[in-house]
């Protein structure tokens, strides 16, 4: 039995994002999906470099029993062109990017995975998780500490504890070897599609539409409708018998290249027609400054009746004559404004008293702190207060944590803070010089130390931000069941 595949990729940046970090290859034997981060500079780099490292295993020349190996080759020279070019440009420091991938040797499927990008297989109706998010939210899941319900709006559910970056040298991808099995469909996304569309809406599309282009294109629609407030990446490959298939119908043998490691990753959003699409459009317009529209004229008002004369036998006021009752109209308007200030300052002190239930991870003095409220201020009165503060100083940590705490990380309540600012104390880098093997950056760049260059492996619970962790039901027809790896190898 002769198996092919037959694919499509597609990359779309979204109603929200300005660029496009996101990077996705389709071929006759690769399949790959990687989501950039790092902020504006880096994301989309370490993602291009992610399917450029890989792209030349698209081919026939490795076996079933190498395909791993060649895999994990693949990952070591991305990591290291990423370290290096973060190195040279200190700007794209703590830049790194998810990896899904799936090499086929013949009739088995070798695959790859990092980070919160997901591999679907949708076999027999029923569409099945094969991998698992590396998330922080998904530890917690695993761990039993959050239900799967409280997982998919949990505030940290974007917090990935592994990917490829600059900043973890060992850092584990999980590694598996399945069967190419002739009408299987397999499915990988970024977080852009899984994170704002339901497993039972993506099964449904995997089942509806059988033609892998069309399959695509609806995917992504259905994200943006949902508000595309994310890059939005998608590859879907069918299994398919050579042998079965009718003269004119082989698959296609041109790889496809799309998101941020395209020529065309400037390209603006397909989005269709609907609310979300036009909100953004109105939105551009309006921060352009080239919406505004001339408001039609509207009807004057009819003007109110004069009040009637008083009768000419009527006597003049006089100083002792009563003041006159306010009419009804007045006394109305100023018990309305009564109610507002009323209303305002109830709201005012119950927005306060919620703050005063949040807690947040910062280090606004370099020193990392549990605060108690939001990180912001109403005029003079601040709405944080410190709770707890560390040993844990945040020029030891590594360049993308120290983004992260600089910009503050929410916290479901006290407990769940002490456990961030444990983990971020394992993933301090020891200030202490060390022997490293990677070039030291030029003095007046002086970007953030990585992992790497202290000769420090951080926790496997740590990493930078991206979304969402779903829940794992029992496999019934056309809804998603989690699938355990025939072979697995993770840290």
């Amino acid at each position: 039995m002769t198996v092919a595949l037959r694919y499509a990729a597609r990359s779309d940046v979204g109603l929200v994002r300005s660029d496009n970090q996101d990077s996705a290859y389709a071929g006759p034997h690769l399949l790959v999906v990687a989501d950039g981060m790092g902020g504006h500079a880096g994301g989309d780099v370490a993602s291009s470099v992610a399917v450029a490292a890989l792209a030349p295993l698209d081919g026939e020349s490795h076996g079933p029993d190498d395909a791993l190996d060649e895999l994990e080759t693949a990952l070591d020279d991305a990591r290291s062109e990423i370290i290096a070019r973060s190195d040279a440009e200190p700007d794209l420091a703590g830049m790194g990017t998810t990896v899904t991938a799936i090499l086929r040797a013949g009739n088995k499927l070798a695959m790859v995975h990092l980070g919160d990008s997901r591999g679907y297989l949708f076999r027999e109706g029923t569409l099945t998780q094969v991998t698992t998010d590396h998330t922080f939210v998904q530890h917690l899941v695993d761990t039993g500490r959050i239900t799967p319900e409280e997982a998919e709006h949990h505030p940290q559910r974007s917090v990935v504890m592994r990917v490829l970056g600059d900043f973890d040298s060992d850092v584990t991808a999980d590694l598996s070897v399945r069967e190419a099995r002739p009408g299987d469909r397999w499915l990988l996304c970024s977080d852009g599609l899984s994170g704002y569309v339901s497993a039972e809406t993506i099964a449904e599309t995997l089942a509806d539409i059988e033609d892998v282009d069309a399959c695509a294109d609806r995917l992504v629609q259905l994200a943006l409708r949902a508000g595309g407030p994310d890059n939005v990446t998608v590859v879907i490959a069918d299994v398919v018998e050579l042998d079965t298939l009718a003269d004119g119908a082989m698959p296609s043998t041109a790889s496809a290249v799309v998101g941020a490691a395209a020529v065309s990753r400037n390209r603006p959003s397909a989005a269709a027609d609907g609310p979300a699409a036009r909100a953004a459009w109105l939105s551009r317009k309006a921060r352009s400054g080239s919406g505004t529209t001339q408001d039609e004229a509207g009807e004057d008002d009819e003007p109110g009746d004069a009040p009637p004369a008083p009768p000419a036998d009527a006597p003049a006021p006089t100083d002792e004559d009563e003041p006159l009752e306010p009419s009804p109209r007045r006394r109305g308007l100023a018990l309305t404004w009564v109610a507002v200030g009323v209303a305002l300052v109830a709201a005012l002190t119950g927005g306060y008293v919620w703050t005063q239930t949040q807690y947040f991870v910062g280090a606004p003095d370099g020193t990392v702190a549990i605060y108690r409220g939001i990180a912001q201020s109403l005029g003079p009165v601040d709405l944080a207060s410190i709770v707890e503060t560390s040993d844990v100083e945040v020029e030891d940590l590594p360049g993308y944590l120290r983004e992260r705490v600089e910009q503050t990380i929410s916290a479901g309540s006290l407990d769940e803070a002490r456990r961030l600012v444990e983990m971020l104390a394992d993933g301090a880098v020891d200030p202490e010089p060390t022997k490293s093997a990677v070039p030291t950056p030029s003095p007046t760049a002086s970007p953030a130390p990585t992992a790497a260059a202290a000769g420090v492996n951080l926790p496997a619970q740590l990493v930078a931000l991206v979304m969402a962790a779903a829940d794992e039901p029992e496999p019934i027809a056309g809804a998603p069941t989690h699938g355990t790896p025939a072979m697995t190898h993770t840290s």
